[in-house]
């Protein structure tokens, strides 16, 4: 399954459906709620205008995605997603492959995401995919972090 890449003009109800699905386990784990809940087909529409979204599909239908988001020297990577049926199959990985590929074909040195604190599943994941945490965050109105940032150095690119 090759990843292709989401125009604006496309349907987005099965991406957003997706996302949705996809990050329900997250109910009642984090705090904050997921930025999920702020998503709309209009806000995919003007992310795949203004960035990247990449979806991997099956029969016509979404079953792994990721946002791509240029910054000055990384490539943020947000809303990566597989349906529960499809994980454990490298989709993922897959995915944040793609990343790497699209960062160096755009001259950025690095990757980067943020995962909620209570996420750990997803630390272990990211780490091995070679990704560290080099921060945290606190939303608005939260003493303590909600969420770290993770970043993957690129080889083979400047400042990497």
């Amino acid at each position: 399954m090759t990843p292709r890449r989401v125009e604006p003009g496309e349907d987005h109800a099965a991406l957003l459906q997706l996302i949705q699905t996809s990050f329900a386990y997250m109910e009642g784990r984090i705090d904050p709620p997921s930025s999920m809940h702020q998503l709309s087909l209009e806000n995919i529409a003007k992310h795949a205008e203004q960035n990247e979204i990449w979806v991997i599909e099956q029969n016509d239908t979404p079953i792994a995605c990721i946002f791509l988001t240029v910054k000055p020297d990384t490539l943020y990577l947000g809303k990566l997603a597989v349906n529960e049926s499809s994980r454990n199959k490298g989709l993922a990985r897959a995915l944040v492959t793609l990343a790497e590929n699209r960062a160096r074909d755009l001259g950025k040195s690095k990757l980067e995401l943020e995962s909620r604190v209570e996420l750990v599943e997803n630390h272990a994941a990211f780490a091995a995919m070679g990704f560290d945490i080099v921060g945290e965050t606190a939303h608005p109105g939260y003493q303590n972090a909600t969420s770290y940032t993770l970043q993957k150095p690129l080889k083979g690119t400047l400042g990497a």
